[in-house]
């Protein structure tokens, strides 16, 4: 029997067992005026209609009013109406069990729904909670396996610039190795002086070569590795611009360089030797793609708070706009990018040199044919 039968069944046992139990109780005393035992019942009826409702109410009602017309009321032993106070008290019987039943029932029937209201609200809040809970785990399995799937492209791209490191650092050396080998073990480059000295010059600008790419990339290294270290001072970029010219006309003394001394003499705050490292790079592959006939132009401007512009134009062939980030990266190579003295590491160092001076760079888009590279450094604040 389930807990709400039994319930039930308690409620009518009571309704009918109530007045019985205290018309088994009252008939032992004598009282002059019996019928206001009829108080009593009553207070019966209205605590069976508090607790219990209507129907319950009107069962007990009833059998108390028996009770007392057959216990209490003259002649005894009879269901006999004898006046009208008989009547009031049937009447005084059913009115109690009907208001205070139907007010109970209301307040009881608002109390089950109440209950079944809260009983729908913590299911709900039992339902959004574990909806809550699958949200979360299934949200924490996705943001697992985006990062698998992170690291994991991270790994591939780690494994595809290692290959690629491989690939062009065995081609780049073995080009220069293997003209030195040839032309140093060769006994035929030795048969005259003329020839010697041919034999030794290209040896040495092998060399030369084979040490540039070194150099390259031992500064890529440093400087992808984060242990790069700068020596920042306030120093004036148009000395830096007109030590870099000199250093550029030594391997190209026809090519001719246009630059404003006055206007580019600019306090920035850099390292000198990596600075000059910046323009060499810039001037070198300016000076490989230009015409020869045409000058290599470097300007200098204040044109946002804090920072120095400077630009590098050449009047060559430029760069497509879906290379201009490529172009920055270890070994890429554009269209005639493969002449003598060229590392395809140039870029990516002035990149990493220039972010490291918290500064950036980029290629824009000139008024004229030709490539030109913006890179800025911060201003040295004025003493």
């Amino acid at each position: 029997m389930s807990a709400r039968t039994a319930e039930r069944w308690l409620t009518w046992l009571i309704a009918i067992g109530g007045p019985l139990i205290v018309t088994a109780v009252l008939v032992r005393f004598s009282h002059q005026t019996q019928r206001d035992y009829v108080f009593i019942y009553l207070g019966l009826v209205a605590v069976v209609g508090v607790i219990r409702g209507l129907w319950p109410a009107l069962l007990c009602a009833a059998i108390s009013f028996l009770c007392v017309d057959w216990f209490f009321v003259q002649p005894l032993n009879t269901f006999t109406i004898a006046d009208e106070q008989d009547i009031v008290n049937l009447l005084a019987f059913l009115a109690v069990a009907g208001v205070v039943g139907l007010l109970a029932s209301r307040r009881r029937q608002g109390l089950l729904q109440s209950e079944a209201l809260a009983r729908q609200l913590q299911e709900a809040n039992t339902e959004l909670i574990r909806l809550n809970k699958e949200q979360a785990e299934a949200a924490s399995s996705a943001l697992r396996l985006a990062r698998s799937e992170q690291q994991i492209k991270a790994l591939q791209e780690a494994d595809r610039l290692r290959r690629d490191l491989l690939a062009n650092v065995s081609h780049e050396l073995r080009t220069p190795l293997g003209t030195i080998l040839t032309e140093s073990t060769d006994p035929s480059n030795a048969e005259t002086p003329a020839e010697a000295r041919r034999t030794l010059q290209t040896i040495a600008a092998e060399g030369r070569r084979l040490k540039a790419l070194v150099d390259d990339m031992l500064d890529m290294a440093v400087i992808e590795s984060g242990a790069l270290e700068l020596d920042l001072v306030s120093l004036d970029i148009g000395d830096a611009i007109f030590a870099a010219t000199e250093r550029l006309h030594r391997a190209s003394p026809d090519r001719k360089i246009d630059w404003n001394a006055d206007g580019a003499h600019l306090a920035v705050f850099a390292d000198w030797d990596r600075l000059g490292q910046i323009l060499d790079n810039l001037l070198s592959n300016a000076d490989r793609f230009a015409p020869r006939e045409t000058p290599l132009v470097v300007r200098v401007s204040r044109e946002t708070p804090g920072l120095v512009t400077i630009r590098v134009i050449d009047h060559g062939p430029g760069v497509p706009r879906e290379l201009r980030e490529r172009i920055f990266e270890r070994f890429f190579r554009g269209d005639g990018d493969g002449k003598a003295g060229s590392t395809g590491l140039g870029l990516a160092i002035v990149r990493g040199l220039v972010e490291a001076h918290a500064g950036s760079v980029a290629v824009e888009d000139g008024t004229e044919p030709g490539a030109v590279f913006r890179f800025t450094l911060p201003e040295a604040p004025a003493a």
